[in-house]
């Protein structure tokens, strides 16, 4: 019998970027939206794609968000995608032969990034293995309130094609991420108990830096690299002051 496939994702104001993720699985089973509260055009372009569309506003973290969605998939296997990535034709094929004729239960997949417009092969961005193809009832994600892990028993084999993830698309993404992504990266890191201070947040930030441009050779991803480097740095530098003050 042929297995079947279920891409499960979660939003939240996607309009942007919605359209094309729901344009590169049309060939999927069932692809079904968890939205916590999109207040543009998100649910209307989605419901152009699915008639599985539905909306969980208590948010608690991205974690318990993309495990909500999991509970609605009721095919054989899952492939849980974020709105600003997209499954390549070559990924594709893959993704329909591991499926059908793989005896593995869970696949990471190499994950291509872009940064303002460029895709990055350097700065520890490539390739970046993201475990996001299993049976369902393997596996489930990490309650964590960011940078929510794929949690499961068995080993993962790995696919060679890659996902596209078009995101920080300007300078005005990369600006408003650092802030988003700081503020949420503290609270996790307050919830766990941990403190912060100016002292760490000063080295850690440019450890970020030192790490990105030159351990990892973000020097070889161009003017684009080094911008990286540094938003990076101000992320993690961020963060760390934004737990100084919770931790207050």
């Amino acid at each position: 019998m042929k297995s079947t496939l279920s891409v499960v994702i979660i939003t939240k104001n996607e309009e942007h970027d919605i359209r094309d993720c729901l344009e590169s699985v049309t060939w999927a089973d069932e692809v079904i939206i968890l939205d916590s509260g999109s207040t543009d055009n998100t649910l209307l372009i989605a419901k152009e794609y699915t008639d599985k569309v539905y909306t969980s506003i208590d948010w608690r973290g991205f974690g318990v968000q993309k495990n909500r969605v999991l509970a609605y998939a009721s095919c054989d296997w899952i492939l849980s995608l974020d709105a600003d990535e997209r499954v390549s034709e070559a990924l594709r094929e893959e993704i329909l032969n591991a499926i059908q004729y793989d005896t593995e239960a869970i696949f990471k997949i190499p994950r291509l990034s872009s940064y303002c417009g460029k895709f990055i092969k350097h700065s520890g961005w490539w390739p970046d293995y993201v475990t996001r193809l299993f049976k369902r009832g393997e596996a489930s994600f990490s309650n964590d309130l960011v940078h929510e892990r794929l949690v499961f028993e068995t080993n993962a084999a790995k696919l060679t094609s890659p996902l596209l993830h078009v995101t920080y698309k300007d300078l005005d993404e990369v600006i408003s991420k650092i802030n988003h992504y700081s503020s949420l990266g503290a609270e996790n890191s307050h919830h766990k108990g941990r403190r912060g201070s100016l002292t760490s947040a000063i080295a850690h930030g440019l450890w970020a830096f030192f790490r990105t441009y030159i351990i990892r050779a973000g020097f070889l991803d161009g003017a684009e690299g080094l911008m990286l480097a540094i938003s990076n740095a101000e992320t993690t530098y961020y963060r760390y002051l934004k737990l100084l003050y919770l931790s207050k």
